[in-house]
């Protein structure tokens, strides 16, 4: 059960992620339709990253090597700059250009890396997993179904041994029930405190 519950979860970040990403591509081309510099500079930006991976890779003078990539490094901060200057020039924030996920540290994927490098699971996730196993259990129920909104005139108030086995009236029993419960949640830090074991068949109350 908890892993089909992780498997859909995963289907739905999957998605959330595509949506996301989606939605920035529309509103790159649109920004890119409004102001063509700045698919100008994306591209050169791409370019030049390219370039400068394909040139430490491939190159055998340290020294060539290295004034070429800081020269390239100079482009790609003078290009970054004046991409933040036109965002700013017109009222966008600087992540405008990047994708609006819903949880910013997994980016949608439901995982991340910690601080020994080992993927784990992030905590939106492990948040929904508990949600999905809450509301499977019923227990969402309890904003409506409580001790405030309990009814005891739903039990009988007239005693009768022969049919419950029992002296007291339904609702004296269920109301000590009731008491016993709300001690049982008053008291439920204090180590000396018994637990509660509820039995019968299923559907009694």
């Amino acid at each position: 059960m908890a892993n089909d519950i992780l498997i859909s979860l995963l289907k739905e970040y999957e998605q959330k992620r595509l949506n996301a990403e989606h939605d920035l591509e529309v509103r790159k081309q649109n920004l890119y339709d409004l102001i063509p510099r700045l698919k100008e500079i994306d591209t050169l930006l791409s370019e030049s990253a390219i370039t400068t991976a394909k040139n430490i890779l491939s190159s055998d003078n340290k020294n060539s090597d290295s004034k070429f990539v800081d020269s390239l490094n100079n482009e790609i901060a003078k290009l970054k700059k004046e991409k933040e200057s036109i965002l700013k020039e017109n009222n966008l924030s600087l992540d405008y250009l990047q994708p609006n996920y819903e949880c910013k540290l997994c980016n949608d994927t439901g995982y991340i890396t910690d601080s020994n490098f080992n993927t784990v699971m992030c905590s939106c996730l492990k948040q929904k997993l508990l949600d999905e196993s809450f509301n499977k259990s019923n227990m969402y129920n309890i904003k409506k179904e409580n001790f405030n909104s309990f009814n005891e005139q739903l039990y009988s108030d007239k005693a009768d041994s022969k049919k419950y086995k029992f002296e007291n009236s339904p609702r004296t029993n269920i109301l000590n029930i009731k008491k016993r419960c709300e001690d049982f949640i008053t008291n439920f830090d204090d180590m000396n405190n018994k637990n509660l074991l509820f039995t019968g068949s299923t559907g009694l109350r």
